[in-house]
């Protein structure tokens, strides 16, 4: 917003000066969002108690600003506080838009949005060269937050998953977030399964991409360019080698049999 535009009107508040008109005003004004810091960032704590504007009879809304001046015509002058905070209500809500647009990828990627759930069939402990299950479990999730004095409503969807098994192999991204099956079926492959060729630990890792929307001021949900990603937190695995051996002995006939579970209990 140019410096030019706004004078001191009659009530107190500032106001667009009619194009032409030459000033006499000693200054030059422009405005900033009350707890604005620059860029995309703004001042928490004073969000808590920034300036409530509520809306006029006419449907506009008002945003919290504070007025800067600075001499007019001087080199080098710097801005400095004037007055405010006060509510400004000549902004439409839609002249914002391109400005949260341009950040809302940023802010969505810094959302505190849940990975979901991992969990492994079976579990903590598997076996070499067997399959091991995997699935997620992940849901939508709604935050509001806001920008540059707007209320932003924003809705994340998991899209799609990929899944990182801790020995160097990756699956994904996705759609599938896998299921759970019955212990019955153990060791059967799935579309999210794996087979651990070595033993040993291993940090599994999923990773769920989010689709998201958002709405300013309660208006219609749109599109947030680009995607989310964001990772559960490592699942330790403990694969381990499986032995099988034949005997003789018949262990109903001779519990201490090599091999029995009565074995070495002498």
């Amino acid at each position: 917003m140019g410096a030019d535009d706004w004078v001191p009107g009659e009530s107190g508040q500032f106001v667009r000066a009619e194009p032409g008109t030459v000033s006499t005003d000693p200054n030059e004004y422009k405005y900033e969002l009350q707890c604005h810091l620059g860029g995309g960032d703004f001042d928490t704590p004073c969000l808590a108690r920034q300036l409530d504007c509520k809306d006029r009879e006419d449907g506009a809304k008002g945003i919290p600003v504070m007025w800067l001046s600075r001499p007019r015509g001087v080199p080098g002058a710097v801005w400095a506080h004037h007055s405010g905070p006060t509510c400004l209500y000549d902004p439409k809500p839609e002249d914002l838009l391109p400005r949260i647009a341009a950040d809302i990828q940023w802010q969505f990627q810094n959302l505190p949005v849940n990975a979901g759930k991992v969990t492994a069939q079976p579990s903590p402990n598997t076996i070499r060269g067997a399959e091991t299950n995997f699935y997620a479990e992940a849901v939508e999730q709604q935050f509001d937050i806001t920008m540059f004095a707007q209320k932003v409503h924003v809705v994340a969807t998991p899209v799609q998953y990929t899944w990182n098994y801790g020995d160097g192999t990756v699956f994904g991204p996705q759609p599938s977030m896998g299921g759970p099956l019955p212990q019955d079926r153990w060791g059967e492959k799935t579309r999210t399964s794996h087979a651990y060729a070595s033993t040993g630990d291993f940090q599994v890792v999923m990773t769920t991409t989010f689709q998201g929307t958002y709405s300013v001021n309660s208006g219609p949900p749109l599109p947030i360019p680009g995607q989310g990603q964001f990772s559960a937190p490592p699942q330790t695995i403990s694969v381990w080698r499986s032995l099988t051996r034949n005997y003789a002995d018949d262990c109903n006939t001779n519990p201490q049999g090599q091999g029995c579970p009565g074995a070495g209990t002498r």
